[in-house]
């Protein structure tokens, strides 16, 4: 090291070829897709950036990244610390253009943004090289690898790397036969040199041994949960990709138990509608983890976007915290607090059988909430997408007798009883 100049010691440190594990290097031969089935920390996003510079490198030109939603791709693709800026040289930094929703070089090499929720994105633009990240968490996972195919026809070697810890799907199912596809499995195990030790020891402690772990940290494609109250094909057997006329929508919210940003569980929001066929639709997954304020704004969002009747909100865990903390953030939301009488299992039951009766769909692919809900049985830490999803469709399906709501003020329009 002491012989190398300082220019030459800054192009050993972006030298991807010296520093990846051999699973991480672009494979040889003739392929069309190269999956990527590994567990968290595996260095996944760490491979898609480098794959797309290497393919730069070499004078490819077009290509697409795609991410769950736009906000993934900036946040994990872009300008995580993985993403494609960090990852880059100064002397080969590519310029993001959020309003224009791409990357471009000067070159002219330019890499163009999609999500998963919205396949139609990809109906027109051209592509030589593609990354897919997270895809079987996309929304519309099969309808959005469709349109890409079908853009991804430029140059003598169209290719695209798919990174991703895997999930019981068709989709997955169908790469890994198909011939063309160069399959690399990896666990988180495989990269514990460079993860924090108290993330492993954490990490390894709550999940070691569990399904949950065997599919996030070991990558193993698992079968449904015999104890759990749905199956992925009941689910996937009722999906649709567009939903009819709305009779009511509603957003239910099941709060974390902690009220800080960084230590606190997700606090389910699931955006669920009736149809006027009366069958049940979740239409949306807006879960994150936050402060009360920001969960609130996040389920006010889609109220209003959604126009919905109301906001649901599980009062055992913060008893009125929930409709305190909605009303700070704007007073005129109906809402009505929902108590739990019964535990969770028996107040999901009746909904599960609305999914036997074939009474409720996905309009598309929620995965997280897919992933509680054929996972998760009696004993296990209480699911956050899964409750608010029970409270949504117990609102909208589930007996008819009146029940109390609380309006935003006593002269308001909103009647105080359903």
């Amino acid at each position: 090291m002491q012989t190398l100049t300082d220019d030459e010691i800054q192009a050993l440190y972006f030298d991807w070829q010296l520093w990846a594990r051999d699973k991480q290097l672009l494979p040889q031969g003739l392929w069309h897709t190269w999956l990527i089935q590994a567990g968290r920390g595996w260095g996944k996003t760490r491979v898609g950036s480098e794959t797309i510079r290497q393919w730069k490198l070499q004078g490819y030109k077009r290509f697409a990244l795609i991410a769950e939603t736009p906000a993934d791709a900036r946040d994990v693709m872009i300008e995580g610390e993985s993403g494609i800026i960090s990852i880059s040289p100064p002397w080969d930094m590519p310029e993001y253009q959020p309003s224009k929703r791409r990357l471009v070089w000067e070159n002219g090499a330019m890499a163009l943004i999609f999500s998963g929720a919205n396949p139609e994105q990809l109906r027109g633009p051209q592509h030589e090289k593609a990354w897919c990240d997270e895809i079987f968490a996309w929304q519309y996972p099969q309808a959005t690898w469709d349109m890409l195919m079908f853009g991804l026809r430029l140059g003598d070697n169209p290719q695209v790397v798919v990174t991703s810890t895997p999930k019981p799907m068709q989709l997955l199912k169908d790469l890994r036969a198909d011939p063309s596809t160069v399959i690399t499995i990896g666990t988180t195990y495989d990269n514990r040199a460079n993860l924090a030790p108290s993330f492993m020891k954490e990490i390894l402690k709550k999940y070691e041994g569990t399904r949950l772990g065997r599919q996030e940290l070991n990558a193993e494609i698992l079968d449904d949960n015999p104890n759990a109250l749905w199956s992925r094909a009941l689910i996937e057997d009722t999906r649709v990709m567009k939903p009819p006329a709305m009779k009511r929508i509603v957003v239910a919210i099941d709060p974390a138990i902690t009220n800080n940003a960084e230590g606190s569980n997700e606090t389910g929001i699931i955006v669920a509608g009736l149809g006027v066929d009366n069958h049940g639709y979740v239409l949306e997954d807006c879960t994150m983890k936050g402060t009360p304020s920001a969960w609130a704004s996040a389920a006010i969002t889609a109220y209003h976007k959604w126009k919905a009747d109301r906001i649901i909100g599980e009062t055992n865990q913060g008893g009125d915290m929930v409709e305190n903390t909605v009303h700070s953030v704007d007073v005129n939301v109906p809402y009505r607090g929902v108590h739990a009488t019964k535990g969770k299992f028996t107040r999901a039951e009746p909904i599960s059988a609305l999914y036997e009766q074939k009474r409720c769909h996905h309009v598309g692919c929620f995965g997280r909430l897919e992933d509680q809900l054929c996972e998760w049985e009696q004993g296990m830490e209480s699911p956050d997408r899964l409750d608010a999803c029970v409270w949504a469709f117990t609102e909208l399906m589930i007996g008819n007798r009146p029940t109390s709501i609380v309006a935003p003020d006593a002269d308001s329009s909103e009647s105080k009883w359903r």
